[in-house]
């Protein structure tokens, strides 16, 4: 997409790009729109906050708190439907998934985001959680930062490596603006979208980070999100117990992890959109009826656990009546993290936007109070706090393979820094634990199966950026079965290469390969012309390359068959003739973009 200043001219336009070019320098430059995009991941921020509230201020002026509200029934699906009508009709393309968006344009489409990501998430989300969505605005509000950066860098038409650190900058300060953590924004940037930090990528990062949070602050208030002030200070003697919660915490995201990708699947396969309305809004409607804490993005329920009041959780329940019973609350807490999963597909799987970096959060709280529970009816003391405090981190590490990322953001949230070590023991454990079953966090592994994920792995990363295009090669002078060795000799004698593919002239198809050492011993022998053909004398390829096939299954296939040079077919079933790819390519490509993947 071409971007312009609209209130200039084309002239004005390029003469002010020239302006900037002489006048300040390129890494300079780099720190004001990191600073202007901090700024703006601010702004964005208190927007969708302010939004979310409104919205859900006036759906909650209708509902009893005190009583079983069948308003719950239908509140979530309304809006699920009106979220999912502004997408389809104003919006028109998909906003679901944002960090997995900015994972694809990051490896893909060379950091470039569309501009309507800079407000259209905010709209969504808003509407999705304010009527009760059981998902996040955290997710929708890194789509929008990183759009933000992305944007910026493409009016000024910066290079690709630019576009991405801009993009790492607007993630970094909408994490940073949304929760106050300018250390997990710079962290998750990091960790989930796997950019490598070196000193001229860092300031820039901290730049928008510390930017937003600052901003935030003057616009929202210097409070923490979850105020834990009666936290029991860290003691040795609990660590046994500290790593039995890491070690639940990374079976709980594997759960986590695999029943939202499996719920994910079976939304996929409901091809109408206003039966994915009816079947997820009915779902999530009936799973709210029956576990009032799953409305919204469920804040006020980690609070009342950090708090100690995990009676709040049974108001408008059916279970309200036992609220101070362990039964009940061993019971209805451990079915509230079952069906959290259920609710949160449910909400984007029928056309809702939002994000599981609430839903995480959520779980993580629980599963650590439940834990405490338990211990403390085997007569271990824990405190609830604690443990409700690092469940959080535990789970958050896990599901986003971020143990960083789930230390720092919990204790800038409830500025519980005392309890570090809590924390990074449960970090660790439940990243430890979940990557023996999932090498990949859930953001990540839908491109990592498609090979689309770039990597901190520096070769992997390179062959991710490396496209088709770049490599294949179409100048090579191609056959049809049909020709005699004479008129074969005539093509070679025109061709500066040694290799020839054997295409059927009706449909393209490749059929086979034919290679000058093949013919060499008897092309200067006018008396076997006529007597050969190409189809007598073509040979099948050691293997075929699909012209959408990742870059590192490329490799892999050349290393396998020991080829030079491999042909290029449209699909598995046409095999229609695009090309040649040659190692030789591949490696010269490669070398040009390492040491630009490379360059500070």
């Amino acid at each position: 997409m071409k971007y312009k200043i609209k209130l200039l001219t084309e002239e004005q336009y390029m003469k002010m790009l020239h302006w900037r070019e002489r006048h300040i320098k390129e890494k300079h430059f780099i720190l004001i729109l990191a600073f202007v995009t901090g700024v703006g991941c601010a702004v964005a921020a208190y927007l969708l906050k302010s939004a979310i509230h409104l919205v859900q201020n006036f759906v909650t002026s209708m509902i009893d708190i005190d009583e079983v509200n069948f308003w719950y029934l239908a509140f979530p699906a309304i809006g699920i439907a009106l979220a999912s009508m502004y997408v389809r009709y104003i919006v028109k393309d998909d906003i679901s998934h944002g960090v997995t968006k900015i994972l694809y344009a990051i490896s893909q489409h060379k950091a470039i985001i569309k501009l309507h990501n800079c407000w259209s998430s905010i709209v969504a989300s808003s509407i999705t959680i304010g009527f009760g969505g059981s998902v996040g605005a955290e997710a929708p509000i890194v789509l929008t930062g990183s759009a933000i950066g992305s944007n910026l860098g493409q009016i000024f038409k910066l290079d690709q490596k630019t576009l991405m650190l801009l993009v790492g900058c607007g993630a970094a300060g909408a994490i940073g603006g949304i929760f106050k953590a300018p250390i997990a924004g710079v962290a998750f940037v990091m960790e989930v979208l796997l950019l490598d930090l070196t000193m001229t990528s860092i300031v820039p990062l901290l730049i928008a980070s510390v930017t937003a949070t600052a901003f935030s602050y003057l616009m929202m208030g210097d409070e923490v999100m979850f105020h834990f002030d009666s936290y029991a200070p860290f003691a040795l003697d609990r660590v046994p117990y500290i790593i039995i919660l890491g070690i639940v915490s990374g079976l709980v995201s594997l759960y986590f992890t695999r029943g939202m990708n499996a719920l994910e699947s079976m939304f996929r396969k409901i091809k109408k959109p206003y039966q994915k309305i009816l079947v997820g809004g009915t779902m999530l409607g009936l799973l709210i009826f029956l576990f009032p804490p799953l409305y919204g993005e469920g804040y006020d329920t980690i609070s009342a656990l950090l708090s100690g009041e995990s009676d709040s959780l049974f108001n408008q329940s059916l279970l309200y009546q036992y609220r101070t019973q362990t039964w009940a609350i061993l019971t209805y807490l451990p079915l509230i993290v079952f069906f959290k999963i259920f609710a949160s597909t449910a909400t984007n799987g029928a056309g809702g936007t939002g994000g599981i970096f609430a839903p995480s959060l959520f779980v993580g709280c629980i599963t650590g109070f439940v834990v405490a529970e338990v211990l403390n009816l085997l007569g271990v003391f824990i405190p609830y706090q604690n443990f409700a405090f690092a469940g959080m981190a535990g789970l958050m590490s896990a599901v986003m393979h971020a143990p960083l990322t789930g230390t720092f953001l919990i204790a800038e949230l409830t500025g519980g820094y005392d309890l570090f070590m809590t924390l990074m023991i449960t970090s660790v454990v439940a990243y430890l634990t979940i990557i023996v079953f999932e090498p990949h966090s859930l953001y990540a592994m839908r491109l990592a199966k498609k090979g689309e994920l770039l990597t901190h792995h520096k070769d992997r990363a390179v062959l991710t950026l490396m496209k088709m295009d770049n490599v294949i090669e179409t100048d090579l002078q191609t056959v049809t079965p049909k020709m005699t060795l004479g008129e074969m000799v005539k093509v070679i004698a025109k061709s500066n290469r040694n290799i020839f593919p054997v295409v059927s002239p009706d449909t393209g198809r490749l059929l086979g390969i034919l290679s000058l050492d093949e013919v060499r011993n008897i092309m200067f022998r006018p008396e076997l012309y006529n007597r050969f053909t190409v189809q007598e004398l073509m040979v099948s390829p050691p293997a075929k390359i699909l012209s959408d096939m990742p870059m590192e299954k490329v490799m892999d296939i050349f290393e396998n068959t020991g080829a030079w040079n491999l042909p290029v077919v449209d699909n598995a079933r046409d095999e229609r003739y695009m090309g040649f790819v040659s190692k030789s390519k591949i490696f010269n490509t490669y070398r040009h973009l390492l040491v630009h993947f490379s360059e500070e």
